[in-house]
């Protein structure tokens, strides 16, 4: 039975002063009530256990508080359970306490095992450190040396093609002027043989020209001297033909 279930039977057998039942809830919430009592352990009372079990811790001058219930009105037999569920509570309490805490000495042990731990994970570091580590550098100094290695490869393969398309770009420079400069000697060719090409041209359309002109003056001679001629003709033929018919009309008159 708790303190809580056992407040109102101590009402309906004895009913205490008013103050009784404050000094009482004081008691079981933990709160203190300094006009009527201490649970510090008194100075004028003798120091009086009321449970003598072997082992069990107190938190409080259970004798002190006794007195007091007495005092208010409470029998010796009720304050005597009243303190009894008080100690149990604050004992439950504090045990569920205790197990989520540990003692220094605890404490220590751990902090020992802990650092045991520590020094046999740095040993073994030490072991790695010196077996496989040594292993590791001499491969990464062997990887590095392959690098460099390549490296250096990698750069003189750089070199030569850097040179080879120097030599390349070079050749063909000299190549596209070559053929630019063909280019334009045959341009120059085609250009001096299109003039004189022209010049031919010109030449022969004005010899043509000049010959036209000497047929057609030859022509214009020739048909002045064949008009003359066709002129002469009709002329001798007209006188021809007039002496004839003067002929005949002297013949017939």
């Amino acid at each position: 039975m708790s303190a809580l279930q056992l407040v109102p039977l101590f009402m309906k057998r004895s009913r205490p002063p008013r103050a009784c039942w404050r000094c009482l809830l004081t008691l079981m919430t933990g709160h203190t009530c300094f006009r009527d009592f201490s649970i510090l352990p008194s100075r004028t009372h003798g120091k009086r256990n009321v449970f003598t079990a072997v082992g069990k811790q107190y938190f409080f001058d259970t004798h002190a508080v006794v007195q007091v219930l007495e005092s208010n009105g409470f029998t010796t037999e009720q304050s005597e359970i009243v303190v009894s569920s008080l100690v149990k509570i604050i004992s439950a309490n504090m045990d569920l306490i205790y197990k989520d805490t540990v003692t220094k000495v605890q404490q220590e042990i751990t902090l020992q095992q802990v650092m045991s731990r520590i020094a046999s994970v740095k040993k073994d570091m030490i072991i790695l450190e010196k077996s496989e580590f040594s292993a590791l550098r001499t491969q990464n100094e062997k990887v590095k040396i392959e690098l460099n290695q390549l490296k250096k490869q990698l750069i003189d393969d750089i070199v030569k093609i850097r040179a080879n398309g120097k030599l390349d770009f070079n050749s063909e420079k000299s190549r596209v002027k070559e053929m630019h400069a063909d280019n334009e000697r045959k341009l120059l060719e085609l250009r001096t043989s299109i003039v004189e090409l022209h010049f031919q041209q010109d030449r022969g359309l004005t010899q043509t020209k000049r010959k036209i002109d000497t047929e057609v003056a030859g022509l214009k001679t020739m048909l002045e001297s064949h008009k003359l001629d066709t002129i002469k003709y009709l002329a001798g033929s007209v006188f021809t033909c007039l002496t004839i018919v003067l002929g005949f009309y002297r013949v017939w008159m």
